[in-house]
C-alpha cells in the first residue's frame, strides 16, 4: 500500500527497484550459465532493458 502511495506522489520506490535489480542480476546468471554450456569464454556488448508490461509490473 505504501509502495502504491509513493507512486502516486512520486519518490523513490524501494522495493519496486530493489525487484528489478534482482531481475537484473537473474538475467546476467542466466546468460553466464547458457554461455558457459556453448563453451564462450566471454560475453561482450549486453544491453539489459525493462518493460512495463502493466502498471505496477515490469519484465527485464
Amino acid at each position: 500500500m505504501a509502495q502504491g502511495l509513493k507512486h502516486l506522489v512520486g519518490g523513490e520506490l524501494k522495493a519496486y527497484n530493489e525487484m528489478m535489480n534482482e531481475a537484473r542480476d537473474l538475467a546476467t546468471k542466466r546468460m553466464v550459465e547458457e554461455a558457459k554450456a556453448l563453451g564462450a569464454d566471454a560475453i561482450i556488448n549486453i544491453r539489459y532493458s525493462s518493460a512495463e508490461i502493466m502498471q505496477g509490473a515490469a519484465e527485464v
